[in-house]
C-alpha cells in the first residue's frame, strides 16, 4: 500500500504531442526502411561480388588448369624427345661397343700371323753360305710383317678413339637421363597440381606462395637446356656413327689386304721351295755326273800308265844289234823301228802331258765335287727350312678365311690357282 502510494505520488515525465509522436514513428520507420534498403543493396552487391569473384575464380582456375595442361603437354613432349634420344644413344653405345669388341678381336687375331711371319724370317736366317740370299720371298715376308704391324697400330688407335667416344656417349646419356628424371618429377608435380580442386583435402594456405626461388630458370633457359642436351647427344651419335663406319671399313680393308698378302707370301714360299728343289735336283745330277767322270778319268789315267809299247821297240832294236857281220845292217826294219821309237816317244810325251792335264782335271773335279757336295748340303738345309717355313705359314690359311667369312659377309678375296707350270 505504501509502495503504490509512492508510485502515484511520483512526478510524471514530459509529455509529447501527437504530432511529435507521429513524426517520431515515421522517422523510425523511414530509418528502418532506409537501413533495410541499404542492407538489401549491400547484400545484392555482396552477392554480385561473390558471383563475379566466383566466375573470375572459376575462369582463372580454368585458365590455370589450361596452362597446367599445356605445360604438361610441353613437358611430356620434351620428355618423349629425351626418352627417344636416350634410347638412340643407348643403341649407339651398344653398336659402338660391338664395333670396339670386333676391333679388339681383330687386333688379337693379328698376334698369331705376326708370330708366324717372324718365325719364318727367323727360320730363313739359319741358311748357310750362299743360300742366305735377299730374295723376293724375304721382301714379301717383311712386307707382310710391316702390314701386320701397321694394322695393329691402326686398330689400336681406333680402339682408343672408340673408348673415348664411348665415354662421350655415356656422358651425354647421363646428362639426358638427369634431364629426363627432372622432367619426370616436374611432370608428376604438375599432374598432381592439375588433379587438385578447391574441395581437395590436402590444400592449405602457404607462407609467401608467390616467392620465386633463387635457382629458378626462365622458360627460354629451360628450352635451351633440353635443346643443348639433345643436340650434344645427336652430335656425339653422328661422330660415333662416322667412327664406326671408318673402323669397319678400315678393319675390312686391312683384313682383305692381309689375306691378299698372305696368299702372295704363300705363293712365294712355294715358288722358292720349288726353285730350291730344282736346284738340288740339278746339283745332285751334276754331282753324280762329276763322280762318274772322275771314275772314267781315273781309269783312263791308269790305262795310260800301264801301256808301255816303247819297251817292245827298244827290245827289238837292242836284239837286232846282236846280228853278226854284214847282217848287222841298217835295213828297212831298222829304219821302221827307229821311226816307230821316235813316234812312240812323241806319243808318250803327249800322253804324259795329257796325263798331267787329266790329273789336274781330276783334282779340279774332286775339288768341285766337294764344293757341290757342300753346296748341295746347304741347299738341302735351305730346302728343309723353306718347307718348314711353308708349313708354318700354312697355319694361317684356315684362320683368315674363317674370320673373313664371319666378319665380312659377301666380301671375298680372289685366290689365284697355283700350278707347277706357274713356277
Amino acid at each position: 500500500m505504501l509502495v503504490g502510494m509512492a508510485t502515484m505520488s511520483r512526478k510524471p515525465g514530459q509529455r509529447y504531442c501527437m504530432t511529435d509522436w507521429e513524426t517520431n514513428n515515421r522517422l523510425l520507420m523511414d530509418t528502418a526502411e532506409h537501413q533495410c534498403h541499404q542492407s538489401q543493396q549491400t547484400r545484392q552487391e555482396g552477392r554480385a561480388l561473390r558471383h563475379q569473384t566466383a566466375c573470375k575464380t572459376r575462369w582463372d582456375e580454368s585458365d590455370s588448369r589450361g596452362r597446367l595442361g599445356d605445360r604438361i603437354n610441353e613437358v611430356t613432349e620434351q620428355k618423349d624427345r629425351l626418352q627417344f634420344c636416350v634410347q638412340a644413344v643407348e643403341r649407339e653405345i651398344e653398336a659402338m661397343t660391338q664395333v670396339k669388341e670386333e676391333a679388339e678381336r681383330a687386333l688379337a687375331d693379328t698376334a698369331v700371323p705376326l708370330e708366324v711371319v717372324v718365325e719364318c724370317l727367323t727360320q730363313r736366317k739359319s741358311c748357310r753360305g750362299g743360300e742366305l740370299v735377299r730374295d723376293p720371298l724375304e721382301g714379301q715376308l717383311k712386307r707382310e710383317a710391316q702390314m701386320i704391324d701397321t694394322t695393329q697400330q691402326e686398330l689400336q688407335q681406333h680402339i682408343s678413339k672408340a673408348f673415348e667416344q664411348l665415354c662421350c656417349l655415356k656422358e651425354a646419356r647421363q646428362q639426358l637421363t638427369f634431364d629426363l628424371t627432372n622432367k619426370t618429377e616436374a611432370l608428376d608435380v604438375d599432374l598432381s597440381c592439375l588433379s587438385l580442386t578447391d574441395r581437395s583435402s590436402d590444400i592449405s594456405f602457404k607462407p609467401d606462395p608467390t616467392r620465386v626461388p633463387t635457382s629458378a630458370s626462365t622458360h627460354q633457359e629451360w628450352e635451351q637446356f633440353t635443346h643443348y642436351n639433345v643436340t650434344r647427344a645427336e652430335e656425339e651419335m653422328q661422330a660415333s656413327l662416322q667412327l664406326r663406319e671408318t673402323m669397319t671399313s678400315t678393319r675390312i680393308q686391312s683384313q682383305n689386304d692381309l689375306e691378299g698378302q698372305r696368299i702372295t707370301t704363300g705363293f712365294n714360299l712355294r715358288k722358292r721351295a720349288h726353285q730350291l728343289q730344282q736346284a738340288c735336283s740339278q746339283l745332285h745330277w751334276q754331282h753324280t755326273a762329276t763322280r762318274e767322270e772322275i771314275t772314267e778319268l781315273m781309269t783312263d789315267i791308269h790305262h795310260m800308265e800301264q801301256e808301255c809299247p816303247l819297251k817292245l821297240v827298244h827290245t827289238r832294236l837292242e836284239n837286232r844289234n846282236s846280228r853278226p857281220g854284214v847282217d848287222l845292217c841298217r835295213d828297212q826294219v831298222h829304219s821302221g823301228l827307229v821311226e816307230e821309237a821316235k813316234q812312240l816317244g812323241a806319243t808318250i810325251e803327249a800322253l804324259q802331258q795329257n796325263l798331267a792335264r787329266s790329273m789336274h782335271s781330276l783334282q779340279s773335279l774332286e775339288e768341285h765335287q766337294a764344293c757341290m757336295g757342300e753346296d748341295l748340303s746347304r741347299k738341302q738345309e735351305a730346302l728343309e727350312l723353306e718347307q718348314r717355313s711353308n708349313h708354318i705359314h700354312q697355319r694361317l690359311e684356315a684362320l683368315p678365311e674363317a674370320e673373313t667369312a664371319k666378319i665380312i659377309p659377301g666380301v671375298t678375296v680372289p685366290k689365284p690357282g697355283f700350278t707347277r707350270e706357274m713356277y
